[in-house]
């Protein structure tokens, strides 16, 4: 079974192809590894409607993506993943799912979904793979998650961390 982990070369290889991608993107190609994995393919209407977009504006990124070698795809078709965006789409919802977690764990409810979408696409390797170490940390240190959670019950609901207003 494959690692999860890359040298310092395939990170460098990771970011050079997530270069080449916007965040517009990169949601595509993520939400298209996710049907992927349920299916092995998705259909244009499908991530349409999963993304909330307009059908052409799936059709402009699927061609751009399949001109970068990230998916297969032919016109009123399905969409597969080539093995460079199987990789990309991996780490992509990797990268989701890890910010998401490290959201929850710090109490974030009401925007949860809205600052998971806006992080990841501006988030650092560096500080991707340090909130990994701080998950990690937590899942060994099962009581200090519970005292932080304990913590922030304390306090007022009025009693910002950072004075917004000023």
């Amino acid at each position: 079974m494959k690692s999860d982990f890359h040298t310092f070369r395939g990170y460098q290889l990771l970011i050079q192809q997530q270069q080449a991608l916007t965040p517009s993107m990169e949601d595509y190609l993520e939400m298209i590894y996710r049907n992927c994995v349920k299916e092995g393919h998705v259909r244009m209407n499908q991530l349409a409607d999963q993304l909330n977009v307009r059908s052409s504006s799936v059709t402009k990124i699927v061609q751009k993506l399949a001109e970068l070698d990230f998916l297969i795809y032919r016109p009123y078709g399905i969409i597969q993943l080539t093995e460079k965006g199987t990789t990309m789409g991996k780490f992509l919802l990797q990268r989701h799912n890890m910010l998401k977690d490290f959201l929850e764990k710090l109490g974030l409810r009401g925007t949860l979904l809205q600052d998971t979408e806006m992080l990841e696409h501006h988030v650092s390797l560096e500080l991707l793979k340090t909130i990994g170490i701080f998950l990690l940390f937590l899942e060994s240190q099962p009581a200090f998650l519970q005292a932080f959670t304990e913590f922030r019950q304390t306090l007022p609901k009025a009693t910002p961390a950072i004075d917004l207003d000023n």
